[in-house]
């Protein structure tokens, strides 16, 4: 070919920018908007209160865009009610397209999200109106109305315990990296007083261990230290449950990756989430990290008395 012309590319053989699409919705009061302002800060250009029979047509006008917007974030909520119907539609028109959106559900129990709207001073959008209307019965409403889509979400974020700045840390670990592992994982440990952590995917009970609170000298530690750790892990009980457990999470993360699931909670318990829950998790979380699962580990109760 002559010096300075351009070989001419045929259609099919150029390459469009592959779409990102993540889909933001969950209950009324569980941070949306604050979710929203993470993917923004990460670059994603993002749509609010989008009904969902446009996404479709969104979805589109970014593909043809030549990749300046490739990264496409859209918030649904239950203002949009009117257009749910069409979300089920939506979907399979996305999927028809190649784009297979990511769905980012966020919730709050409710006592969290009745303070929530105490504190704005509105009324939730699925309550009646009048003084017959109740906020708590606005949230059962849309609970009830959103279940099947919480089923169906990739990621499902409680925000009950999270302020603004936890909550865009798990936006960004979830989305920031170009290169995400394929699936990640966090390991959460908890105390079964304290309550269960209502966007785990798995929970592991592990009360049956021997428990160090009742050894006077280990008591005052935790699970991250190795007397109590050693104390817990190498009972006769704890290295059967670790082994089985291993394949049972083997077996999970080939079924999430052949699945295309980006994401896995595993929520590991004791009484008190101070000694065993600690120790188990932070194994388990090794067992993850060898299959290379990008994993993390939170201890969620330890330091409550």
């Amino acid at each position: 070919m002559g010096e300075g012309v351009a070989e001419e590319v045929a259609p099919e053989a150029r390459s469009e920018p592959a779409l990102q699409l993540a889909i933001i919705t969950g209950l009324s009061g569980a941070g949306r908007a604050t979710a929203a302002k993470g993917f923004e800060d990460l670059g994603w250009y993002v749509v609010d209160n989008l009904p969902p029979a446009l996404l479709p047509t969104m979805a589109g006008l970014a593909a043809r865009s030549n990749g300046a917007v490739a990264r496409v974030a859209a918030g649904i909520d239950v203002r949009g009610r009117a257009f749910f119907a069409d979300l089920t539609e939506a979907l399979a028109e996305l999927s028809g397209m190649g784009v297979v959106p990511r769905i980012v559900f966020l919730e709050a129990s409710d006592d969290v999200l009745l303070r929530r709207f105490d504190a704005v001073r509105r009324p939730h959008p699925l309550q009646e109106e009048g003084a017959a209307g109740r906020v708590i019965d606005g949230i059962a409403r849309e609970r009830a109305l959103l279940e099947d889509l919480r089923g169906s979400a990739d990621l499902v974020i409680d925000t009950s315990a999270l302020n603004v700045h936890e909550l865009r840390a798990k936006i960004d670990a979830a989305f920031g990296a170009a290169d995400a592992a394929q699936l990640r994982a966090t390991v959460v440990s908890f105390g079964f007083k304290y309550g269960l952590p209502v966007d785990a995917d798995v929970v592991a009970d592990c009360r049956f261990l021997p428990n160090p609170h009742w050894v006077p000298e280990l008591r005052p530690r935790t699970g991250q230290d190795p007397e109590v750790r050693d104390y817990v892990l190498e009972s006769a009980d704890a290295q059967e449950f670790l082994a089985k457990y291993a394949d049972v999470l083997h077996l999970l993360v080939r079924g999430y990756q052949r699945e295309g699931k980006k994401y896995l909670t595993l929520a590991v318990g004791c009484t008190g989430g101070k000694h065993r829950s600690v120790a188990v998790a932070e194994a388990l979380a090794a067992v993850l990290a060898a299959d290379g699962v990008e994993t993390r580990v939170v201890h969620r109760d330890l330091g409550r008395e």
